[in-house]
């Protein structure tokens, strides 16, 4: 028997992270809604649905926008009656000091990176508690624990999902909704994709940018999609019951040392 049997997934972001954990999710029997912006990554997800037979299906939607993400949520009581998972890992990364970055670049940020997280669990956690609970994982990262200059509102964003996910945790431990945030390093996504475009051009060697990013990781690489996604699936699962509250670093040990010779 599958880990996921029977249960209902609700996965934000259709690429990276998000796309990894969604097929994973599925493959282990979910049935898995994903939520995206782009069509072109909700059509390439689509497309790998499809062709796996997965029961996951992918929804147009901005998840910073409540009415929107309402109407998914009830969309998905209104089928299965409950909800057993969340995996919120939509996200955008502007480049910029407070000085630099205008205060709409700021705010959406916000909006995207963490409102989507208050608007899921809004109208998640009401569905998760009809089944008697539920596990959430908040995507967050190293640059919520430690960070890179010229990245004020994205690093901001991602220490905020580390206090929700705690307050989160707390205030539904009693009705068994299980609240975790995971702390990425330097993964083969399109945010990665563009801090390489970010840092050495618009003509970038992406894959030589990736090697450089991965040789600051003791590990000696980047970390893959599909590696995050195992994390996400033991976290959601009932393996970790007893996990709430807690953030988990998939970094490669690019926090366990200083940067100093």
């Amino acid at each position: 028997m599958v880990e996921f049997s029977g249960k209902i997934a609700v996965v934000t972001g259709t690429s990276g992270i998000g796309r990894a954990a969604a097929i994973a999710l599925a493959k282990e029997g979910a049935t898995v809604t994903a939520l995206g912006i782009d069509p072109k990554a909700n059509a390439e997800l689509a497309e790998i649905a499809a062709g796996e037979a997965l029961s996951l299906a992918v929804r147009q939607a901005d998840v910073a926008d409540e009415h929107q993400v309402a109407a998914v949520f009830e969309a998905l009581g209104r089928e299965h009656g409950g909800l057993d998972v969340i995996v919120n890992s939509a996200a955008v990364h502007p480049y910029g000091t407070v000085v630099t970055t205008e205060h709409e670049i700021f705010l959406r940020a916000y909006a995207v990176n963490v409102g989507s997280i208050q608007l899921t669990g809004k109208y998640g956690i009401p569905l998760m508690e009809k089944k008697g609970g539920g596990a959430i994982l908040n995507i967050a990262s190293v640059q919520g624990h430690a960070c890179q200059k010229n990245v004020a509102a994205y690093v901001a964003t991602k220490g905020a999902i580390h206090a929700l996910t705690r307050a989160m945790a707390l205030d539904h431990a009693k009705a068994n909704v299980r609240v975790n945030s995971i702390s990425p390093g330097s993964v083969r996504t399109p945010i990665l994709e563009l801090a390489a475009r970010t840092f050495d051009g618009d003509d970038a060697d992406v894959e030589d940018a990736f090697r450089r990013f991965g040789a600051a990781h003791p590990i000696g690489r980047i970390g893959e999609p599909e590696e995050v996604a195992r994390l996400v699936c033991f976290l959601a699962s009932e393996k970790s019951g007893f996990i709430t509250g807690a953030d988990y670093r998939i970094d490669g040990g690019l926090l366990a040392g200083l940067g100093v010779a």
